[in-house]
């Protein structure tokens, strides 16, 4: 339920393939969440680089915590260079129930953007520039156990 793809991601393609891998599946809701990239701070799109094993243990956490809920998650990612204008980041939540789902989906992309490991670069000029100024720090990084 979770890919990783480089460039720009399809989201009609994506969503449709989501919607109907679920669609005889009994869920009453299909909740899909679409980031795109914006066009601010003089940035010609955006950059990602993504440390997969702690992403893939990250999402598993978050299905587990989704399958207590009788509900089930999908994501996708770009991986390198995305421009302006176009997806980088679409997540979705099914479920049998629309007040779960909701609930579900929000908690999802907050901590996605407080906790996985998706390291993102602004594109000015063809070059990648850290984004410094709109990046947060993961939990425990830089911490030893």
């Amino acid at each position: 339920m979770l890919e990783l793809h480089d460039g720009s991601l399809d989201v009609p393609k994506i969503t449709a393939r989501w919607y109907e891998e679920i669609k005889d599946k009994n869920f009453g809701a299909f909740i899909p969440f679409i980031g795109i990239v914006r066009d601010e701070f003089g940035i010609d799109g955006l950059s990602f680089d993504i440390y997969e094993p702690i992403l893939n243990s990250w999402f598993d956490t978050w299905q587990k915590k989704a399958k207590e809920q009788g509900a089930m998650l999908f994501m996708a990612h770009s991986k390198g260079d995305v421009l302006n204008h176009t997806s980088s980041y679409i997540s979705a939540v099914v479920t049998p129930q629309r007040k779960v789902g909701l609930r579900l989906i929000n908690d999802f992309v907050e901590d996605f953007k407080a906790s996985a490991p998706i390291w993102k670069y602004d594109l000015i000029d063809g070059k990648r520039v850290y984004a410094k100024n709109r990046s947060q720090a993961l939990s425990g990084a830089g911490l030893l156990a």
